[in-house]
C-alpha cells in the first residue's frame, strides 16, 4: 500500500499535472470575465446597432416549434471573444518566443543528403543513413 500512495503522490506532483490543474482554474476564471464582458459590453453594443436589447429573448417559431437562438448567439459571441483573446494574448506571443528560441538554440539540423530534420548531435542520418560531417 505505501508504494501505491508514493506513486500517487508522484503522479499528483508531476509538473504537467499541476500545470494543467492551474490552467483549468485560470481558464474557468478567465471565461467568467470574458462572459461578463460579452454580456455587459459587447451585447449592448450589438443591440444598439441592431435594435435587440436582450439576445436571450430572441426566438422564432416554425409549425408550432419554437427555436430560441438568442442564448446561442450570446454563446457564440463569448466563444469567439475568448478564442480571439487566447490567440492574440497567449498563442501568438508564445509562438513568436518559440520560433526565436529555435533560431537561437536549434535542436535539429538538416541532413545534407535527404534534407530531413535530424538531431544536432547525430552522426548518421536515421532516414538515409548517410554519415554526417561534424564541424571542427
Amino acid at each position: 500500500m505505501p508504494k501505491l500512495l508514493k506513486d500517487f503522490k508522484q503522479f499528483l506532483f508531476r509538473g504537467n499535472v499541476v500545470d494543467l490543474a492551474v490552467a483549468v482554474i485560470i481558464g474557468t476564471a478567465f471565461t467568467a470575465v470574458v462572459k461578463a464582458l460579452v454580456t455587459d459590453i459587447i451585447t449592448p453594443l450589438v443591440a444598439a446597432i441592431f435594435g435587440a436589447h436582450n439576445f436571450e429573448a430572441l426566438k422564432f417559431t416554425i409549425n408550432g416549434s419554437t427555436f430560441a437562438y438568442g442564448d446561442l448567439l450570446n454563446s457564440v459571441i463569448t466563444f469567439v471573444s475568448i478564442a480571439a483573446v487566447v490567440f492574440f494574448l497567449i498563442v501568438a506571443p508564445v509562438n513568436a518566443l518559440m520560433s526565436r528560441r529555435a533560431k537561437e538554440d536549434p535542436e535539429t539540423k538538416e541532413c545534407p543528403e535527404c534534407t530531413s530534420a535530424i538531431p544536432v548531435r547525430a552522426k548518421r542520418c536515421p532516414l538515409c543513413t548517410s554519415e554526417l560531417v561534424t564541424a571542427a
